[in-house]
């Protein structure tokens, strides 16, 4: 026979803790010392005996510890090893001692903890009654013990280890996932029981039976679950589910918001460290529901300013869903607010939270643009707000709404630029909505008409339920769509392309099933189209299209370029203007700013500046601004002839001299547009609208002149000539603080 090991215990009923570690044991042993006959497992026992000595404070380790213990004591062969059972009732114990600590209901998972504790509380007597009334060993019953035992366990530690900083939709459904554990072991153990004592079941047992198989999931836990599941089938999660996920979890506020989008990037961050796979993609498909949560917060209107008035959804932060105070560039191109952004980068998190890729830098840089786009709105909304003004929103992509019966136009033209790094100068803000111009609700699109003459812009259009605008839209029927695009009918190509192009309007959902669909191939071989209807409704498709950032790549990356230069030299008015539209759409990409200004596409766009409609000029003009930022595309733009369109342009009647004035002011950073300026005969336009144009007009105008001052003497000699100063003293003492600067600094080569 094998030589005895001693056990040690000295301490009843309990096990003799080790340096300190281990205050109690979850096993209760027979007291004074007891033999232990070595077998095939005696080295294993040994190990385990040693691990605290070598893994001081490692948890698991403890855990190991007290089941090694446990199963050191064997009893005769026709009786069941009952310590597995004394061990899993002692951590029954602890758990429901601890969740009956937790007073406080910060945790999410609290609640289903709570639940599961109840109903182990029941399952304590029927293994109290194994224990005490010694029931015969059954190998199943030992195991599921065992299993029960680690669940029990993993969910105190899961408890014990929580924090608020953690991400409270990915502790919800760990959380769960233990309860469906702790519950599937249970519900065996009681049927293992009951099987064993046929001859005398207890009443226990099948009162924790009937407990057991009526516990279901948290309704927010099958709300999560069901909403992801919804998201990797590429349909729109019902809004009911989403409307119970932001209730649960507070998601009402842009500080819960960027606190759980931080959370989920640390536990995903976390994950990858463990290779945990199967946890990374997990917390991908949270991270893409928190995606979703944020464009329906938007299409909701939660998120207003001080005074009620809805905050456009392309001066909101993407990360925060905050209005952008300081709106930065990040690595990745994307803006964001300071604040935002840095608690993000602050957190050790290095990819950018909208496009998820992996940052060069972590250099924030100031987007003036954007900057000056928002106190402009701020200007003219929270100061001087009324309720008869209202905003246009921008091409940048909004949410579809189940609930609002008003959506956002892909055709809504936007004068703002997107939140890619933009030039100072910007001018192209969201045009106000005055009392001089008809805007009405109807069923018919509120566009520019396909005769092209209308100079009227395009706008909201609130449409009736009977007119199909908020239709959600399904593969099958896109598919048919697009094998309709490919006939050999004009007719059947035209309303098909018509189809599309309304489906894109209202819904973010229906642009990604469009997109993702093959449509966009087929929607470009019909920008070549002789008829001038299948034309229009096929280029307004792909500019809806494009709302979409990751459709407007494919777009771009399809070869769109051309076909739109095609259809700024040939198509109707409607046409040319959403073409010019869709090339600034597509220029927010910033490899696609260089290849659309080394294309013949600047000449397109210039012709356009003189030959189009009002609303066409004011798209080219919105594109040219936004090629302008890349320094090589500024010469081209002059090259082209655009300074004296542009110059012609900011005479009132023209409607359009902020826009005019923007473009020339980045034209004028370079000695070409200076001398083209000057050629143009602008100086007394400029001259004079620092005297009459709007504050950013008068802003414009000025650092123009002082850029032609910089370049030339000559130049400055003409400007001084043209009474310039005076103008110049009065701005720089009532202007805004952005022209007072711009004097400031130019007054070096101007006696002001």
């Amino acid at each position: 026979m094998p030589s005895p090991i001693t056990s040690g215990h000295n301490n009843p009923g309990h096990c003799t803790p080790i340096s300190g570690k281990i205050s109690s044991c979850s096993c209760s042993m027979p007291q004074g010392p007891q033999p232990v006959y070595a077998s095939e497992d005696s080295e294993d026992i040994v190990v385990a005996m040693q691990l605290p000595s070598i893994f001081r404070g490692v948890s698991v380790c403890i855990m190991i510890y007290e089941r090694a213990l446990c199963k050191m004591y064997v009893v005769n062969q026709g009786q069941m090893d009952t310590n597995s059972v004394r061990c899993v009732v002692n951590s029954i114990s602890r758990f429901i001692h601890l969740v009956s600590c937790q007073t406080m209901n910060t945790m999410p998972a609290q609640k289903s903890f709570r639940k599961i504790a109840s109903l182990l509380k029941l399952l304590k007597p029927v293994l109290d009654y194994v224990v005490d009334h010694k029931v015969p060993s059954d190998e199943a019953l030992y195991q599921e013990c065992e299993e029960l035992d680690l669940a029990v366990n993993e969910a105190r530690e899961f408890m014990e280890g929580w924090s608020s900083k953690m991400s409270k939709i990915y502790s919800v459904l760990k959380s769960e996932l233990m309860v469906m554990k702790m519950q599937s072991s249970s519900l065996e153990i009681c049927q293992i029981v009951c099987r064993l004592l046929q001859s005398s079941p207890s009443t226990s047992s099948f009162t924790a039976v009937q407990e057991l198989r009526c516990l279901k999931l948290e309704k927010v836990s099958e709300c999560i679950i069901e909403a992801i599941k919804s998201r990797r089938e590429g349909m729109v999660p019902p809004s009911e589910y989403v409307i119970e996920i932001i209730d649960s979890f507070s998601l009402t506020s842009n500080k819960e918001l960027l606190n759980e989008s931080i959370a989920l990037e640390k536990e995903r961050m976390a994950a990858q460290v463990n290779k945990a796979i199967g946890e990374v993609d997990q917390i991908n498909d949270i991270i893409d529901l928190m995606s979703h949560i944020r464009d329906f917060m938007v299409k909701l209107e939660n998120f207003k300013a001080a005074n009620g008035v809805s905050i456009p959804s392309y001066f909101r932060c993407p990360l925060s869903l905050e209005l952008m105070l300081d709106p930065v560039i990040l690595a990745s191109g994307q803006t964001y607010d300071r604040a935002s952004i840095k608690k993000w980068l602050d957190n050790g998190i290095s990819r950018c939270p909208k496009t998820r890729q992996k940052l060069s830098h972590t250099n924030l840089i100031t987007n003036y643009t954007v900057k000056a786009l928002i106190e402009n709105w701020e200007t003219e909304n929270l100061e001087h707000s009324s309720t008869d003004q209202s905003y246009v929103h921008s091409r940048s992509e909004s949410a579809s709404s189940a609930v609002s019966s008003i959506e956002l136009s892909g055709e809504i033209i936007s004068e703002c630029a997107s939140s890619s790094p933009l030039n100072k100068n910007s001018e192209f803000s969201p045009p106000k909505l005055s009392d001089k111009r008809q805007y009405h609700s109807s069923k018919t699109m509120a566009e520019v008409s396909g005769n092209g003459n209308s100079n009227y812009p395009r706008t909201l259009s609130f449409q009736s339920p009977k007119s199909g605008g908020d239709d959600l839209t399904t593969p099958s029927q896109v598919e048919k769509l697009i094998e309709d695009l490919r006939s050999q009918s004009n007719e059947v190509q035209t309303s098909a392309a018509a189809q599309l192009r309304f489906l894109a309007k209202h819904n973010t959902e229906n642009r990604i099933i469009i997109g993702c669909s093959g449509a966009i191939a087929s929607l470009l071989s019909l920008l070549y189209s002789e008829v001038e209807l299948t034309q229009e409704h096929a280029v307004t498709a792909l500019l809806n299209l494009s709302i979409n950032e990751n459709i407007k790549a494919k777009i771009a990356e399809s070869g769109a370029i051309d076909p739109l230069i095609h259809v700024l030299g040939t198509g109707n008015g409607g046409a040319k203007e959403n073409a010019a539209a869709a090339l600034f759409s597509l220029s927010v990409l910033e490899e696609y700013r260089v290849k659309i200004g080394r294309s013949s596409a600047v000449k397109a766009l210039v012709d356009l500046l003189h030959t189009g409609t009002l609303r066409g000029k004011k798209d080219a003009a919105t594109a040219l601004f936004n090629l302008s930022i890349f320094h090589e595309n500024k010469a081209r733009i002059i090259q082209a002839g655009a300074v004296k369109y542009l110059v012609e342009l900011m005479d009132p009647a023209a409607e359009m001299i902020d826009k005019a004035v923007a473009l020339l002011a980045n034209l004028s950073t370079i000695a070409e547009g200076c001398m083209a300026i000057v050629r143009a005969e602008g100086i007394p336009i400029l001259v004079e609208l620092i005297e009459t144009g709007s504050q950013r007009g008068k802003e414009n105008a000025a650092s123009i002149l002082f850029q032609l001052c910089i370049n030339s003497t000559k130049f400055c000699c003409l400007v001084l000539q043209e009474g310039a100063v005076p103008p110049l003293v009065a701005l720089s003492q009532s202007g805004t603080p952005r022209a007072k600067e711009k004097i400031r600094l130019g007054s070096t080569y101007v006696n002001v």
